[in-house]
């Protein structure tokens, strides 16, 4: 691990996401309309409104930070076992679609 831990909130170039009246699931319409909204949320009584992890505190944006800084999926987890796998590979898996859509 890399030591960078607790990041604030930052503008994490989510501008494609949406915010869902009411529910507080972060959202986004791809070109086929599907409607993304499982591994993430936002609610500004969490965390100010960042985008986090369903049922935690952990912002998605620390993911990408630990990948992006070279550590593993597995780093990640034992930072934040409050994350489960299956939720952060949902994660990973609804932004490879969004950049996949955004591509095409």
């Amino acid at each position: 691990m890399t030591g960078r831990r607790n990041p604030g909130p930052a503008n994490s170039g989510m501008t494609a996401f949406s915010q869902q009246s009411g529910a507080g699931a972060f959202a986004c319409q791809l070109s086929d309309n599907e409607v993304m909204s499982h591994a993430i949320t936002t609610d500004p009584e969490t965390m100010h409104g960042v985008p986090v992890f369903r049922g935690t505190r952990v912002p998605v944006q620390t993911l990408f930070e630990y990948l992006e800084g070279g550590d593993t999926l597995e780093d990640f987890l034992l930072g934040f076992p409050t994350v489960p796998r299956a939720l952060a590979l949902e994660a990973l898996g609804e932004a490879r679609k969004l950049l996949l859509a955004r591509a095409s």
